[in-house]
């Protein structure tokens, strides 16, 4: 995912397109990474962390990991195989994650390149419904140029789309600022899609509107896991119950 960077260190990453991963502390606030909120925990990983130990992980208590798969339409984890694969062949519960670019294309055209190399979905008990990326631009406007309303219509088009071709809802990764600059803190996915939020601090803070609870929050971007901390917010049966949309 990618990290919210001020913008002189945007303008010097903006020709490298595999430089997103999740939220940085300059905007989120720092915590230190021992401080780990309650909540089952897990990591989320790009191509930043090459090829994972995933034993090492699971030994030192990830359940499970959200791994990146795609970006816009045009770019692909070189690492996805033996990361999605490698999380899922140690006993995690794991999914795949897209960041978006609204500037680039439709949300039903990212939502259909997202599918299609690896943010699909099954019924096996092990694997998350796909997450959406939907954050700070790392290569310029930090809503991508997009009105509040045309943002709103872009992640309704994702959602659906992907519901569509997977009959789950997305996870939705973002932090509260963002919502509320780029989307006008809209209320109007909370009823179906689980919300990720990043916040580097020792509470989550105040969420984007519409959603009561958080399902994952990411609270540090280093730690005890390769990538970025995170807790599933309940029991690792209710991720599972997650992971099956109900029983398996």
């Amino acid at each position: 995912m990618n990290r919210p960077l001020r913008s002189a260190l945007r303008a010097a990453i903006a020709a490298l397109f595999a430089t997103a991963t999740v939220a940085a502390a300059a905007v989120l606030g720092a915590t230190p990474a021992g401080a780990a909120p309650a909540g089952l925990p897990g990591m989320d990983v790009s191509s930043h962390q090459g090829n994972v130990n995933w034993s090492a992980a699971w030994s030192n208590g990830a359940r499970f990991a959200y791994v990146k798969a795609t970006e816009g339409t045009g770019y692909t984890n070189p690492y996805f195989a033996q990361q999605y694969n490698g999380s899922y062949n140690v006993g995690m519960i794991r999914g795949a994650y897209h960041f978006a670019l609204p500037n680039r294309s439709t949300g039903a055209v990212q939502a259909n390149y997202f599918v299609d190399h690896g943010g699909g979905w099954s019924k096996d008990g092990k694997t998350l419904p796909g997450a959406l990326d939907i954050e700070y631009n790392p290569y310029g406007a930090t809503c991508y140029g997009l009105s509040q309303a045309s943002m709103r219509s872009w992640i309704a088009s994702f959602v659906n789309q992907y519901h569509a071709r997977t009959g789950r809802w997305a996870t939705i990764y973002t932090t509260t600022d963002w919502w509320s600059t780029c989307t006008g803190n809209t209320s109007q996915f909370a009823a179906n899609n689980p919300l990720w939020i990043a916040r580097y601090s020792s509470s989550v803070g105040t969420l984007p509107a519409g959603w009561p609870t958080y399902s994952f929050w990411q609270w540090a971007s280093s730690g005890t896991f390769p990538g970025d901390q995170n807790v599933w917010n309940g029991s690792l049966d209710r991720l599972k119950a997650l992971a099956c949309n109900g029983p398996c």
